[in-house]
């Protein structure tokens, strides 16, 4: 891969990766509601689907959805309902750490993982990604540097915002902070729905 695509890959990665989404923000809300050590199964399940959804796409999987348009149909609709019962789950936390009754907790490295392949923005990016830097040449060797290459970049900036979360524990230590940040932040992952249903 030449150096200017291998930067431009690097960057596409970094900006990617780090604006806003449901995994950004659901990360977002777990550093705030769990703290950091507790994200980092979450953390790395990201990194891991995502990594996995990249050789999907790249390997065969995005020319199946172009063929058959209802599974690309079916996938957006079990990811929008994941998203949202995600969200009512967000919305409904009270307490930092736990709720009532102990039974909210942090997504798991395995649920995390999983939800890469109904997250619509992992979608686009893994598309994007693959079509706009494996090269032809080359094709299953660029795909797999084009995934190795994401993952590296996509690790440290999702944990970002799991880190900015973390931060903001003490100040959201207030329960009525703390209800309406995890309110606000439920808003956000519906509003993230939008671009998948347009």
């Amino acid at each position: 891969m030449p150096l200017d695509i291998f930067v431009a890959l690097i960057v596409f990665a970094f900006v990617s990766s780090i604006t806003p989404g449901p995994n950004n923000l659901m990360l977002l809300a777990s550093g705030v509601n769990f703290g950091f050590w507790r994200t980092i199964p979450h953390m790395l399940g990201i990194g891991i689907g995502f990594f996995s959804l990249l050789l999907g796409v790249g390997l065969g999987l995005g020319a199946l959805l172009e063929t058959l348009p209802m599974l690309y149909v079916l996938l957006k609709f079990a990811g929008g309902t994941y998203m949202l019962y995600l969200a009512w789950k967000i919305a409904t936390s009270r307490l930092i750490g736990e709720s009532k009754g102990g039974k909210t907790r942090p997504m798991k490295f395995t649920e995390a993982a999983a939800f890469q392949w109904v997250n619509p923005k992992a979608w686009v990016m893994a598309v994007t990604g693959v079509a706009t830097y494996a090269s032809q040449e080359n094709y299953t060797g660029s795909v797999l540097l084009v995934s190795v290459i994401y993952s590296i970049v996509n690790l440290p900036s999702v944990s970002s915002w799991a880190g900015f979360g973390t931060l903001l524990r003490n100040w959201l230590s207030d329960s009525v902070r703390l209800k309406w940040f995890n309110i606000v932040m439920a808003l956000l992952l519906v509003v993230s729905l939008w671009p998948m249903l347009t």
